[in-house]
């Protein structure tokens, strides 16, 4: 019987992890895409009867996010969308540039066709997707090509020290995009970065993936400066 308990007890516990994650992913994509807005108070009850799951998992997904910075866990307060920040975003995309420096250099000699088929194929889709000015699939496909140039790096180490840091910016970079010219401005850089990286030109590369990156935040900072967006 005990035998029997302790794998109902574990698989309840798989259960919840699965629900707080899904949870985790429902709230991170209300968050990146403003609809939940930054120091918004995040009440439970509303929030579990709008995801469906009692309030245990809800509060473990508020802790995954507390985790990558995009939640606030206030004792006696509960929960609230983390405010936007200028020092944590100068901060993090100081070092992102870096990294992704740092990933144009190595990609271009590990990288392999299929993989390389595989990023013009999300190119072309992140395009469409402009066309129609649909700014979710876009984002997505777009996140989806610089994970996919941080795997073609083939180092683990630089590719989870890169999804750690994007995890904290994620929503700067999907605000970014809501104005129509640098929309524009970041879909002639991705084809600069397409051509690079099938050229094999590492240093061309490196230095376009450091650019796009630094011209994606630098209104949203500006803006931040200024005392708005928070």
């Amino acid at each position: 019987m005990r035998m029997e308990s302790g794998r109902g007890e574990t698989a309840t516990a798989t259960s919840r992890r699965s629900l707080s994650e899904r949870a985790a992913d429902h709230l991170r994509e209300l968050i990146v895409e403003g609809e939940l807005a930054p120091g918004e108070r995040l009440g439970e009850t509303a929030l579990a009867t709008r995801l469906g799951i009692s309030r245990t998992p809800l509060r473990e997904a508020f802790r995954l996010l507390a985790r990558e910075g995009l939640v606030l866990l206030e004792p006696h307060r509960g929960a609230r969308v983390a405010p936007l920040s200028l020092e944590e975003l100068e901060r993090t995309v100081e070092v992102m540039a870096a990294l992704e420096r740092l990933a144009g250099r190595l990609v271009v000699s590990r990288i392999e066709e299929e993989e390389l088929r595989e990023i013009e194929a999300l190119h072309y889709d992140m395009l469409s997707a402009y066309a129609r000015r649909d700014l979710h699939r876009y984002f997505r496909a777009n996140q989806a090509i610089h994970f996919a140039i941080m795997r073609a790096c083939r180092n683990p180490v630089l590719l989870d020290t890169y999804e750690g840091l994007n995890a904290h910016i994620r929503r700067y970079r999907y605000m970014a995009n809501l104005a129509p010219e640098r929309w524009r401005e970041a879909v002639a850089e991705h084809e600069e970065i397409l051509r690079h990286l099938k050229a094999r030109d590492g240093e061309a590369l490196a230095a376009t993936l450091a650019r796009h990156l630094e011209h994606k935040v630098q209104p949203l900072a500006r803006r931040l400066r200024d005392g708005e967006g928070t």
